[in-house]
């Protein structure tokens, strides 16, 4: 193994306040993979010096592997060792579209079950992600996203009450949007609007679900989740955000590439 990845690895982990260990020590690894540290088709160290090296127990080890091997980040090869994946899967979301588009696939059934839909003052989070003051009034949609019968993911879509300018022939604004309860909020503003054109951002990062979510999707509360945290802006101003909690059996995400001439 590469010395840099030796170093980077020997270094211990901390839990972050909220997040198990084992999330702390899956991150550290993947930031390895995906930073070409370790690279395609090299073996891991063992449990035993992952541990050490990390000041971890082997239990939380093995448990952050599990996690990394279900992601499609490494494979295991039966009496020989764990290797990092070949091909390694991308999780990023390049191109602007709903969660049911993100989530969906061929053959598959995904309803989207509305929690709520509510006009709230904009929290210190929400409000700058959609162009507001902190206080000001913006829209909840809160939805429960359901693949082949499982629910698969939590999601939270915001938008500012305030009217705006969006462009459109029809002269839609937030507030004359029609929920008719089957589609997400950027569902339903791509459909008004046409395609936006953004541009869009999205941060991942790995957390627990927490007990209120983990009653929606069937959880427990300590167990990990994708959060994926999204952002567009629309006639260069923020103008929607969203925080999607992904669950495991969601499986790989997919992402749209193209050649650029």
């Amino acid at each position: 193994m590469h010395q840099d990845a030796v170093r980077f690895l020997s270094q211990p982990v901390k839990a972050q306040p909220g997040s198990p260990l084992r999330a702390a020590v899956y991150s550290r690894i993947a930031e390895a993979i995906r930073n070409s540290l370790l690279t395609p088709g090299s073996m891991l160290p063992t449990e035993t010096e992952l541990g050490a090296d990390m000041k971890v127990s082997r239990t939380v080890v093995r448990e952050a592997l599990m996690l990394l091997e279900e992601d499609g980040l490494i494979r295991a090869r039966r009496g020989v060792g764990r290797f990092v994946a070949d091909t390694l899967p991308r999780i990023g979301i390049e191109r602007i579209r709903p969660f049911e588009e993100v989530l969906g696939g061929p053959g598959q059934q995904l309803e989207i079950k509305r929690i709520q839909r509510e006009r709230q003052p904009a929290s210190e989070f929400v409000a700058p992600g959609v162009g507001v003051e902190p206080g000001a009034d913006c829209w909840l949609w809160e939805s429960v996203l359901i693949r082949d019968g499982e629910a698969i993911a939590h999601l939270q879509e915001n938008i500012s009450a305030l009217p705006v300018s969006l462009g459109s022939s029809s002269g839609a604004s937030p507030l004359d949007i029609v929920d008719d309860g089957g589609a997400t909020l950027l569902a339903t503003l791509t459909k008004e609007l046409g395609r936006l054109s953004g541009p869009g951002e999205c941060q991942i990062s790995l957390s627990q679900v927490g007990p209120s979510r983990a009653k929606l999707l069937d959880l427990r509360a300590a167990d990990p989740v994708l959060v994926l945290t999204q952002y567009v802006r629309h006639a260069n101003r923020p103008f929607y955000l969203a925080k999607c909690l992904v669950a495991a059996r969601a499986g790989h995400l997919s992402v749209m590439q193209s050649l650029q001439s």
